[in-house]
């Protein structure tokens, strides 16, 4: 199917999709006690992180796309430090850690290299 919406020709927006749903994959192998906790947190951040790469992109103005990237940035940050949490909760290996803060590492330059380009 050929995109018809300007974000999902945005690679930032395609990358942050597929971290999402790494991210679901993760959360179920987390303690059933944390569905409603530190699964159910996390997915709201790295959820909202293409959520805002896209309302941003839909947005009116330059301004706008840039306030709603930076939605996007501190809900990457959230997620790196929900992923903090996992990890010392056990609830991830220290190679899963590690593999996903390098992606979310990658995709938050991605991210802030986008948004200095906006004029």
């Amino acid at each position: 199917m050929e995109p018809k919406f300007k974000f999902e020709k945005l690679i930032i927006w395609q990358k942050a999709m597929a971290f999402g749903e790494d991210i679901n994959s993760l959360t179920n192998d987390f303690p059933e006690k944390e569905k409603f906790n530190l699964s159910s947190q996390i997915m709201r951040a790295v959820d909202s992180i293409a959520l805002n790469i896209s309302e941003g992109a839909i947005g009116q103005s330059n301004a706008e796309q840039k306030k709603f990237l930076g939605y996007a940035i501190r809900s990457l940050a959230e997620v790196v430090t929900c992923l903090y949490k996992a990890k010392i909760r056990n609830y991830i290996s220290i190679e899963t850690f590690n593999k996903t803060y390098d992606e979310a590492f990658h995709l938050i330059n991605m991210m802030n290299a986008f948004r200095k380009n906006i004029k």
